[in-house]
Formats: structure tokens, sequence, C-alpha cells
């Protein structure tokens, strides 16, 4: 029995309402345990943490670290790759890779753990494309993961709504995520992939019809919110809404919204739904923050993570096919189209955003702006929809913004003046805690997530822990932890990663019954031009996926 001792640090533990208190922290066998009786108990190490702070580890609710998006965009940009600072050599026993704006798997697992991070979700997997996602999965280090299994679009959801038959939904929903051995549920531009994949052209509201299948957006994500409630998942329906990027869709998010009053939701990458002006004047954007923030402010099953940009290079990649293929036309780059058949679809390609370009200044304010209106911190998570808005690399720099309205306004300053017009960014005074901090990037996700075990450093949490030099420069602070402790493990020591445990995966256990089982595989048969086995989803083995459950290593 391994056993460590984190003594005399500054603890900040919001879920067990602990704020900057000096105390011990004890962690035997990888999970936290509470002090021992005897005084004078020694552990098998004991790092010395006074004057230290001591948070749990970070836990991201929205990325994308793994599946064929991903890949598709380390293959499309070699250029990402050229040159010494973008290659990490082999070390020490580590493995080499790439960095970029999508990192090569170990280092995605490395570049987490040494920022605090110790899980991650990806937030958009298809079926048919989870069992490699999680042989992926196996070859990240340092963070557990999960997925979140897109459903939005998926025949087998939109062949029940059309026949009206809520149970057929809600057995869809358990078999497809008991087979992905998936997480949580994820709706993007729900039937608005399908219809424009079947060249149909953009679904712009929620009551537009999917050709063939009859059902407009709006009974998708109430059907797939019912659900999720029905079968009890700890993670809320993931709701990636309507006509994302474009001018005017503020009101499609709140309408959205206001479709699911009364069930849990978890808005994705909020940021990206929060402009004013129209399609027909794309010239007259501006913040629409404050209106959303509002119903959030006063609707308490709404959660959301922000999608912050930050400005340089990056790629975008969204399972909204659609959106995909609009940016990269208004951009003019390469554009990789991947799609599933029967599921979704996905569009990547390249971009860069400048701090003298005034759309992008626009959306930096505006995500800041939705950490500063929302209430609660609680309920807004940290995200930069990785790679989208901007690596998870810069959640330092963010951190930096939210505690300090100066460096705000300095760098606000730095910005097109138009950006300053339209958004209220500068009229907001509100300055992060440490406290709040550790739970928008530490507690709240776990809790959003329903992950009852992360999070947090009371007894029989994960013994996952970053302790930080306190530093007046928080960007600096929050990029350099001094350690980090994975499943009770020093992986990153005195500043320098010194081993690389695989970790877990993380599943929502469901029933599912053989003839369910049974019934769905038929169906998905009869109507798919191959047969489900040659991708991993035969009909005779979907109970025995090749996924790995927490604490197993991966």
């Amino acid at each position: 029995m391994s056993s460590l001792r984190i003594a005399g640090g500054r603890i900040i533990d919001p879920a067990n309402g602990v704020d900057d208190r000096v105390g011990d922290l004890w962690i035997e066998d990888g999970r936290i345990v509470a002090a021992p009786a005897d005084p004078d108990a020694r552990a098998d190490r004991t790092i010395d943490a006074r004057g230290y702070v001591v948070m749990p580890g970070g836990v991201d609710v929205h990325s994308h670290i793994a599946g064929s998006k991903v890949n598709a965009a380390r293959i499309m940009r070699p250029e990402e790759r050229r040159g010494e600072d973008r290659v990490m050599r082999r070390w020490r026993g580590f493995r080499s890779g790439t960095i970029g704006s999508v990192p090569s798997s170990f280092t995605t697992g490395y570049q987490y753990a040494g920022l605090g991070y110790t899980t991650a979700v990806d937030a958009a997997i298809p079926p048919l494309g989870a069992r490699h996602a999680h042989a992926e999965f196996g070859d990240v280090p340092l963070v557990d993961k999960a997925m979140l299994v897109l459903m939005g679009n998926n025949h087998a959801i939109l062949d029940a709504l059309r026949e009206d038959d809520p149970a057929r939904v809600q057995r869809t929903v358990a078999w497809l995520l008991d087979s992905a051995k998936g997480f949580g549920v994820k709706a993007v531009n729900p039937g608005g992939v399908e219809q424009w994949k079947q060249g149909g052209g953009r679904i712009a509201g929620w009551d537009d019809r999917v050709d063939h299948f009859d059902v407009s957006p709006r009974q998708i994500v109430v059907a797939l919110a019912k659900a999720v409630d029905a079968l009890g998942l700890p993670h809320p329906l993931h709701l990636h809404g309507l006509n994302l990027g474009l001018p005017g869709n503020w009101t499609h998010a709140l309408e959205g919204m206001k479709a699911l009053d009364g069930h849990r939701v978890h808005l994705a990458h909020v940021q990206f739904h929060s402009y004013g002006g129209t399609p027909e004047d794309p010239g007259g954007i501006d913040a629409q923050v404050g209106p959303l923030a509002d119903y959030v402010n006063t609707h308490a099953g709404i959660t959301v993570d922000v999608g912050q940009v930050m400005f340089g290079d990056t790629t975008s990649m969204t399972a909204d096919g659609p959106t995909g293929h609009y940016l990269a036309n208004l951009l003019g780059r390469k554009w990789y189209n991947h799609d599933v058949e029967q599921e979704d679809g996905c569009g990547v390609s390249p971009i860069e955003y400048q701090d003298k370009n005034f759309i992008h200044g626009l959306q930096w304010a505006i995500g800041l702006e939705w950490f500063l209106r929302v209430e609660d911190p609680w309920r807004v998570a940290m995200s930069t929809d990785h790679p989208n808005g901007a690596s998870f690399r810069s959640y330092p720099d963010v951190i930096a913004l939210l505690m300090d309205k100066n460096l705000r306004d300095e760098s606000l300053a730095r910005l097109p003046e138009k950006v300053r017009t339209r958004s209220a960014l500068g009229d907001l005074s509100r300055e992060y805690s440490l406290a709040e901090i550790a739970i928008v990037t530490r507690a709240g996700p776990a809790r959003i997530l329903g992950l009852l075990h992360k999070g947090h450093l009371g007894p029989g949490a994960d013994g996952d822990v970053t302790i930080y030099a306190p530093d007046d420069d928080r960007r600096r602070m929050f990029a350099l932890p001094r350690w980090v402790i994975k499943g009770g493990e020093v992986v990153v020591d005195d500043g320098e990663l010194r081993s690389a445990p695989i970790g877990s995966t993380l599943f929502t256990e469901l029933e599912v019954d053989a003839a369910t089982r049974s019934e769905m595989g038929r169906k998905l048969a009869a109507e798919a031009s191959f047969h489900p086995s040659s991708f991993g989803l035969g009909l005779d083995d979907m109970a025995e996926p090749r996924a790995v459950s927490r604490p197993t290593p991966g």
C-alpha cells in the first residue's frame, strides 16, 4: 500500500468549502483519504508544500483529442510539424511526438499534465468511430479520458422520432451509448448535418424539417434530453446548437434553451452562438452575451462551456459539416470533409485568429464576457473548444485575463475600435479569485460531468492533485505547476515530467437487453450499404467493447 502526504499547502477545494486553508492531504493507493489518527504517522513520501497552492487536478469538459477529425487534422497540417520547436524528441524513456494545434497522442497527455490537468473529455465521437477513438485513448498518457457520442443526426434516432416512438428513442440512446462505451450524449446541429449531407441545404430554425425523416431540430433535442434524463445519465445532453458562427445566431441559442426548459442541458462552446446582427448584414455583428447569460443565470438546469478564442494559428474541426464547409469557403483555405454514413459528418480547416481582425477580436471579447457575466462559476466551465478557439495550452492565458481587469483592458485597447463599441467587456470589472479559478477549471467541470470522484480533495476522491507556486504573474503560475499527482503518483516533480501512466477511460454503465441489441443491429444492417460488423459494431460482440473502465489502466 503506497502513501503520499502533501504537507502544509494552501488548500483550495471549493467542492468541500475549503478556500485557501493551510493543511495536509493524504493519498493512499491512488485515493485521497482522511489524515491518520496517529499524529506520528509517516507516509512513503512527503511533499513539503508550505506556501504553495494546492488544487484538484484539472478537468476539461470539452476538447477534441481523438477520432477521425483529429487524425484528419494531423494529416492535413504537416506545416505545423516542421521545425525543432514543433517536435518533442524522445527523452528519458518518454515517447516522441509533435506539437502544433493538434498534438500527437502522447504529446497531448504530456502537455495536459504539464498544465496540471488530469482528466479530458472528447466531446464529439460518432458511434462507428468509437472503437478507434478508444484505441487512441490508450495512447494518451497522464489524463483520464471519456467521450461524448454523437446522436443528433443518427438515422436510428431520427427513425424513432419519425415514428413518434419515445420508448424506442430511449432504447436507441442506451444502445448507442453502451455499444460505443461512451460517457454521454452529444447533439451537433441536430438534423442540420443530415439535411446538408443529403443536399437539402442549411437548416436555419428549430422547427425546420429534415427531409425524408420529417422531424425538426426541436423534436430531436427534446427527445434526446428526455432520454438522457430518463436513463439517469450523469452528464446532461451536451448541445451544439444551430447556426454556429453566423451573425444573428444568438436568437437561435436563446430559443434552443427555451425549448429545453425543464430538462438538464449543457451548452457547448457558447461563445460561438452569441452573435448579433443578421446573415444578410454580417458587418452589423455585435456581442449578445447579455440576454443569453441572463437566461442562464435564471435557469438552474443550464450549464455552459465557453469556447474562448485566443489569437494565433489553430485548426477548426467540427462535427457540424455544413459549418466546416462554410468556414473553409470563407477563409479560402484547405478543407477536409468526413461523412459517417447514417451518423454524422465533420469538417476540418486551418484558421488563424488575428488581433487586428474585428471579427476575431469580437469573438475574443464575447468569450470573456461569458465568464464574467455568468454569476455562478459552478455553471460555466473553462474551454477553448480545443483546438477550435485555441489550444488547451492557452488556458493559463485565459486564467490571467479573468483574474486581472487591467490586463483585459490593456489587451482590449490593442484591438480594433469596433470591438470596444460592440461588446461590453470594457464595462465588466469582475476579477476571478483563486477559488473561482479552481471551480471553472476543476470542481465545476467535474460536477457538470457528474464525476463524483474528481474535482475535489475530500476522502474518496481520485488522488489527482496539482500544486502551484504562487505568482503575481498568473499566466506563469498556471503554466508551470511545481508538482502534479495522478492517481497518487507524482508525475511532475519539481517542475519536470518524471513518469507517464496511461490513465483510464471513463464510460457510463448501462444495461441493454439482448432483444434491443438484436433489434438495433438488424435495423442498422438493413438500412446500411455495408454490414456494421465491418466497422466494429458486430451484432454478436456489442456487449464486449474494447473500452476500459476506471480504475483499470487503459
